[in-house]
């Protein structure tokens, strides 16, 4: 069962740029990655995946340095999202309902990226995310199960950091689910 927390984190003036960067480069490569998509099919007949769009990644950080400010995973992360934009896209067509094709994101539609799976830690009360420093977090509560993903948002000029957490699940033979929690603190 998955559980998600979300805190509110106070970055200082340095991280805040590093994250407003991060997510500039992000929705660059969301738009870039959907462009890449579109033309290739439109023109050349070539529908471009997933893998095919990681594999370019190293090269894209050779091309443009200012790539290597963001963290590899949360770059493949972004590509992901497109791809399931286009799942659900021709999912919804071969229902017969209403398609909505992918959009490009404007500034003000793209308000976060996700560590899959490393480049955070969560130690006390600070939020330790690769590539922008230990940002100060506000825990209101205990998280509990294994941390999966940390996603940053930005959202009315404020910052959040939303965990997902995997939390283990117990059946009695009453056939009652009950949860059993561990705390986990560090990632």
């Amino acid at each position: 069962m998955m559980k998600s927390y979300k805190f509110k984190i106070e970055p200082n003036r340095v991280q805040m740029e590093r994250i407003e960067t991060t997510l500039n480069l992000c929705r660059w490569l969301y738009n870039t990655a959907l462009e890449q998509r579109k033309f290739s099919y439109e023109k050349r007949g070539i529908s471009v995946n997933y893998n095919m769009q990681q594999n370019e990644l190293p090269r894209l950080k050779k091309e443009f340095p200012e790539f290597k400010q963001v963290q590899s995973q949360v770059l493949q992360d972004i590509l992901r999202r497109l791809d399931k934009a286009f799942k659900g896209f021709f999912r919804r067509i071969k229902a017969g309902e209403k398609a909505g094709y992918p959009r490009f994101q404007g500034k003000n539609r793209y308000d976060s990226f996700t560590y899959p799976q490393s480049g955070f830690s969560l130690d006390g009360k600070y939020l330790k995310l690769s590539k922008i420093g230990n940002v100060r977090i506000k825990c209101h509560r205990q998280v509990e199960g294994k941390i999966k993903t940390c996603t940053i948002i930005r959202k009315n000029g404020k910052y959040y950091a939303c965990f997902s957490c995997e939390i283990e699940t117990i059946t009695h033979s009453t056939g009652k689910t009950k949860t059993k929690t561990t705390s986990a603190h560090s990632i």
